[in-house]
């Protein structure tokens, strides 16, 4: 059994003239990185390994779960192709993760995200919002047989803004 849990990179600023990869979190982006990692910790394994985006907004927004989520920063391998927006790509970084480990927690980007949990989850979702997290089950030993398995849970920062609506979809 392998479990992914992809993480999209919080809300990014435009404000300052850098390039794309350069973008930091905007205040917002921050807040809801916040939200999200105090609201995880019970639906995290035991044991997992952490990969992140060289892009600056996914960095910092695996600093802020890494910090609210006791993980040492030192633990999160950086990985500059996972700078991605292409679902395929995605998959091809995921199926190289080492069986040793069963548990992958993964900051990365939209499109790729969000058409990667369409193909290979249960749960057909529009669109992942930044600061997203959704929680895979895939019933493999090898990551190489990825293969179509079921997504477990979604946090988004809307099921917490939203709440007096109780609009709450973890699965």
């Amino acid at each position: 059994m392998k479990n992914l849990i992809l993480i999209r990179h919080s809300k990014s600023s435009w404000e300052l003239p850098v390039n794309d990869i350069e973008r930091p979190l905007s205040k917002r982006g921050i807040h809801d990185a916040h939200l999200i990692s105090s609201n995880i910790q019970s639906l995290l394994p035991k044991s997992f390994i952490v990969w992140s985006s060289n892009a600056k907004r996914a960095k910092e927004s695996a600093i802020i779960y890494s910090q609210n989520l006791m993980i040492p920063f030192e633990n999160v391998i950086i990985k500059d192709d996972l700078y991605t927006f292409d679902e395929k790509r995605l998959e091809e970084i995921i199926k190289k993760c080492e069986n040793r480990y069963d548990n992958l927690i993964l900051f990365g980007h939209n499109e790729a995200i969000t058409n990667f949990v369409n193909k290979f989850g249960s749960l057909l979702i529009d669109n992942v919002p930044t600061s997203g997290f959704v929680s895979m089950q895939f019933d493999i030993d090898d990551w190489m047989n990825l293969k179509k398995g079921k997504t477990i849970e979604t946090v988004f920062p809307s099921h917490y803004k939203n709440e007096q609506h109780n609009t709450k979809q973890i699965h």
